[in-house]
């Protein structure tokens, strides 16, 4: 097993575009770290620097410690699963695995050994003599792990391979690779676009934005610390709601929030996390409320942190009840929030006249289309953004 190590990496092709800029990256030994991003951040392009795939430009790469900047991708001791299982039709399960290290010339002995344990960890054993053809989408990305797996390599990469399974089988695949990783131990640098794919299964996340490095931090961090306005907007699900708010702070040195002719006060504990938000009084600023930071019934919370609106749309899974409203300001826009937009992560129309919002709420709250209701706001919860620069305001 090695860490993987990036130090201040680029990737530039002909006609000067930046694939990758400055990035600096370790992944510890046996760490699972995702990178996530949207299409055309960079995200594919650095796993494929860090397999030999494509050249690296500046910077060093090193493996264990050692440089591999110019290392032919077989000596890099790295296996690589794509999003394309890359199965050869006319061969079986078993020697779709093996083939690797049949090239290789290890003896029969250790790869029938290899490949019966792989095939036992990813339930594949009844599946051994059977071709490609005769398997669903999810047992052929098990064929592709297998063949990953009986190398025994110092790290997987991981190029979006859940993609192109159903719904279901995502999810049951995100445990199962999860678990195999922590039972083989082995550092795994994994890409993909979902980000629900990258918190539930990373040990930690590397946000991505047009080749440049955002963010890397633990699931929760990224969730609670957003680092800035776009890894706000693209992390959560459903997206982070965002729109202006005027700050008014009071003559008892209370902070309040002008949020659409609604006043929204700011708790202590808030406060303490956005010190910079006392400077705003009187400016605009961006107000990010997650769905889940809002509540019904409104009482549980003071007052003082709730917005009465009116329901626009309902929709219930049983377990929980989204609540979509409009505030009648016009939505944020920003260079971060029209990314944001153009990548579906958020779904607002920046010309209209007003700012689209949901509340994620407990399965059994009773609300109805058109009902005018009371949502409580938990307000030690939001975020405060300044509109010029995206950055949180602390």
């Amino acid at each position: 097993m090695a860490d993987v190590e990036l130090d201040h990496v680029y990737k530039i092709y002909e006609g000067g575009f930046e694939a990758v800029s400055d990035l600096s990256l370790h992944i510890a030994d046996a760490e699972f770290l995702v990178l996530v991003g949207p299409s055309g951040c960079g995200k594919s392009t650095a796993l494929r620097m860090i397999a030999g795939l494509e050249d690296i430009t500046k910077g060093e790469l090193r493996i264990g410690g050692v440089r591999m900047n110019e290392a032919l991708p077989r000596v890099r001791d790295i296996a690589m699963v794509f999003q394309s299982y890359a199965l050869y039709p006319h061969m079986s399960v078993a020697d779709n695995i093996s083939f690797g290290l049949s090239l290789r010339k290890m003896p029969k002995a250790e790869i029938e050994t290899r490949v019966k344990r792989a095939a036992e960890m990813l339930g594949l054993t009844d599946l051994l003599d059977r071709r490609p053809k005769m398997l669903s989408g999810g047992q052929r990305q098990r064929v592709a792990m297998g063949r990953a797996i009986v190398r025994e390599p110092q790290a997987f990469l991981m190029d979006e391979p859940l993609s192109n399974l159903d719904a279901k089988l995502r999810v049951q695949m995100r445990a199962e690779i999860t678990k195999l990783r922590r039972d083989l131990g082995i550092t795994t640098v994994y890409v993909t676009h979902d980000q629900i794919e990258a918190m539930t299964m990373a040990d930690r996340v590397a946000v991505m934005r047009k080749g440049t490095l955002q963010q890397v931090a633990e699931p929760h961090e990224l969730y609670e610390r957003p680092t800035n306005l776009f890894v706000a907007g693209f992390i959560g699900s459903p997206s982070m709601n965002m729109v202006g708010g005027r700050v008014d702070v009071a003559a008892d040195g209370s902070v309040l929030l002008d949020i659409a002719g609604q006043r929204l006060e700011v708790p202590a504990e808030a406060l303490e996390h956005y010190q910079g938000l006392r400077a705003r009084h009187g400016q605009t600023i961006i107000v990010g409320i997650r769905p889940e930071a809002f509540t019904f019934p409104a009482d549980i919370v003071p007052e003082s942190q709730r917005l009465d609106i009116d329901v626009e749309l309902v929709e219930s899974t049983g377990s929980e009840v989204q609540v979509h409203f409009n505030l009648p300001v016009p939505p944020i826009d920003t260079d971060e929030t029209r990314e944001l937009i153009e990548h579906e992560q958020l779904e607002i129309d920046p010309t209209a006249k007003h700012t689209p919002m949901v509340a994620k709420l407990d399965g059994m709250a009773r609300i109805r289309i058109a009902e005018r209701v009371t949502l409580g706001v938990h307000a030690e919860r939001c975020h405060f953004f300044d509109p010029a620069t995206g950055l949180p305001l602390r």
